[in-house]
């Protein structure tokens, strides 16, 4: 696989983990479980940092 195909494939996978991260912590909201709200909006905000950054990469990297 090259590491173009790689990174959409990586990128694609993160997206979809962030959107079930999310879900989850709009249930623990709505459920008054606010400690595990905070935290699992904590991973969502590193998902979505690590999502920004590999499309960034994969946008500046020709070739790849």
């Amino acid at each position: 696989m090259s590491t173009a195909a790689e990174i959409s494939s990586l990128t694609s996978s993160l997206a979809e983990l962030q959107e079930r991260v999310t879900a989850m912590a709009e249930g623990a909201l709505a459920g008054g479980d606010e400690e595990a709200a905070h935290e699992l909006i904590a991973v969502e905000r590193s998902l979505g940092g690590a999502l920004r950054r590999l499309r960034r990469f994969s946008q500046g990297t020709p070739g790849r």
